[in-house]
């Protein structure tokens, strides 16, 4: 475990200088942010030192976290009073509040910063926020709606239809939607590669996942994970028939992560290989996956045991573990700008 942590200190340092000479943010001023679903703030973890370094208290019921590609400002989505979020990240500030139509979900925002998709769970809906108008300026039908997701366009958004077993693609261009994707199933989180042809979506009563093909329209392939305890354990913060509550993909897109609330670990899943090559425990009920940039380093949080994990990805070692707010799920990862109020 010193070892593994060495390593992480050791890859911070050179990749700040690389970063430096590159004018690159360097990776010492990466931060994760993690949203809290019990209580009332975000917390703030430096990348460099691993600790806790503040939260933004924002309101009840923390539930989707986003951050803009340049890392300037930060979007949350309140459930207590229906509202979005819009953070300064630099000075961890409120900058804007946007009332929406009811009850939101997980949030995705455009590279740009310029709209904002919020599933709006209880009115069957999406609400598309225009950033700079700081309203919604349309609102989309969709059965049980629950997490939005942005995969680097400017144009397209990703957001999953519980009801419908589906993920649906919104158009910015047209507002409204461009397509309809199977999911296999109740969908929970979703990755798409790289290449954008292949989606990786958990579904309810799945310990795994199913493999969808993006431009045929059509599942390929269910993928069932190992179970080293196939009876579920009771979770606090967790429907029955959730199995797996967090996939990610590498960067690279070469393996798939994948959360596993049987066996309170994550499960490694070699793309091209179509197989599991590995698996790396974490604290009790792992929920949603991150990556650094680079793709060298994981964070897991841990909705029962309050904690986020954090994972050498080479060597497949956790590196540490440490305590967040209450019920940590979504996380974003960012690099905010030069000057932020923060200390490390």
């Amino acid at each position: 475990m010193l070892q593994v942590r060495l390593s992480f200190v050791l890859w911070i340092v050179l990749s700040s200088l690389v970063a430096l000479a590159q004018g690159r943010p360097a990776a010492e001023n990466l931060r994760l942010y993690v949203g809290n679903s019990r209580g009332d703030d975000v917390s703030i973890v430096d990348l460099n030192s691993l600790k806790v370094i503040g939260d933004i208290k924002l309101g009840e019921r923390i539930h989707g976290v986003a951050v803009q590609s340049d890392g300037k400002r930060l979007f949350v989505s309140v459930e207590s009073d229906h509202t979005l979020r819009i953070i300064d990240t630099a000075t961890q500030q409120t900058v804007g509040s946007v009332k929406l139509t009811g009850r939101p979900n997980q949030v995705a925002v455009t590279p740009d910063g310029k709209y904002v998709a919020v599933p709006i769970r209880d009115g069957d809906k999406v609400d598309i926020v225009d950033v700079a108008k700081q309203e919604v300026v349309t609102s989309l039908p969709i059965k049980e709606p629950h997490n939005a997701l942005n995969t680097g366009s400017n144009r397209y958004f990703y957001v999953s239809s519980m009801g419908s077993h589906a993920i649906n693609v919104i158009d910015l261009e047209k507002m409204d939607y461009s397509a309809v994707l199977p999911a296999g199933g109740r969908p929970r989180p979703y990755a798409v590669s790289p290449d954008g042809k292949t989606m990786f979506v958990a579904v309810a009563d799945l310990h795994g996942f199913v493999v969808v093909d993006v431009p045929n329209k059509k599942v390929v392939e269910r993928v069932e994970m190992p179970a080293e305890h196939p009876t579920p354990h009771p979770l606090q913060y967790e429907t029955a028939d959730t199995r797996t509550h967090g996939l990610a993909l590498t960067p690279d897109g070469s393996e798939l992560w994948v959360s596993s609330l049987l066996d309170d670990c994550v499960y490694v899943y070699d793309v091209k290989a179509k197989k599991f090559v590995g698996k790396v425990a974490t604290g009790v009920g792992p929920n949603w996956l991150a990556f650094t940039p680079d793709g060298r380093y994981l964070s897991v949080s841990n909705a029962d045991s309050d904690d986020v994990s954090f994972i050498d990805v080479k060597s497949r070692q956790e590196v540490t573990r440490i305590k967040v707010g209450k019920v940590p799920k979504r996380l974003a990862v960012a690099a905010p700008p030069a000057g932020s109020g923060l200390q490390n």
